[in-house]
């Protein structure tokens, strides 16, 4: 009898071991005491913010900066080349680019988008009209202005061709050029004795705010 009644036991506890080891299956948290779980991470993407660009905007990831920087061309001179050069241009480029020309067309690449970016800056400033016709045209700033028109521009030259694409180039901002927020120049030649902040010297001008 107490033989019989060992081996019941030993049946029941048995039973009761593999009842256990089944429910244990079914529960995440019960296999996870059993066997270790596989872990899986997401992938991390670190976001880099734009420099300048708007609280809201979206971020560039680091595969996006680094195909950005795989296609973003090594020199002005490259970005020069690879601008659109429009059969018309809008009133306000051929304004930006006449600027341009008249006053940097000797100069450099860098030269040139310095002379442009000081027509954008001040469009921008609300001290000057909020154009670039307007500041172009405002009297008695530009030395090659005669009235309210520009003299007459060989449309065929390299000079002119390298001025739309500078103004492109200065208008949306693709390059930052070492003047940026100065609102004056003058050629380096001469000394009016201006009480401004100097910002630097490119060429043959030199750029103030």
């Amino acid at each position: 009898m107490s033989s019989k009644l060992t081996r019941a036991s030993a049946i029941a506890v048995g039973a009761t071991i593999i009842s256990i080891l089944a429910s244990a299956g079914g529960s995440g948290a019960a296999a996870q005491s059993l066997a270790p779980a596989a872990i899986y991470q997401e992938p991390v993407i670190q976001t880099i913010a734009q420099p300048g660009a708007a609280n809201n905007a979206p971020a560039l990831t680091v595969a996006d900066q680094a195909i950005d920087s795989a296609d973003r061309p090594a020199s002005l001179a490259e970005l020069v080349a690879a601008q659109p050069q429009p059969a018309e241009l809008s009133s306000e480029l051929n304004c930006l680019a006449g600027a341009i020309y008249f006053e940097a067309k000797s100069e450099s690449l860098e030269g040139q988008l310095a002379v442009g970016r000081v027509v954008v800056a001040r469009s921008k400033s609300g001290r000057f009209p909020n154009s670039y016709c307007g500041v172009v045209f405002q009297p008695s700033q530009f030395s090659f202005v005669r009235g309210h028109a520009m003299p007459a521009i060989p449309k065929a030259s390299r000079g002119w061709k390298n001025a739309v694409a500078i103004a492109q180039i200065a208008h949306e901002g693709t390059w930052a050029s070492p003047v940026e927020g100065a609102l004056f120049f003058h050629a380096a030649r001469v000394s009016p004795g201006w009480h401004l902040t100097r910002i630097a010297r490119v060429d043959n001008h030199v750029f103030y705010r």
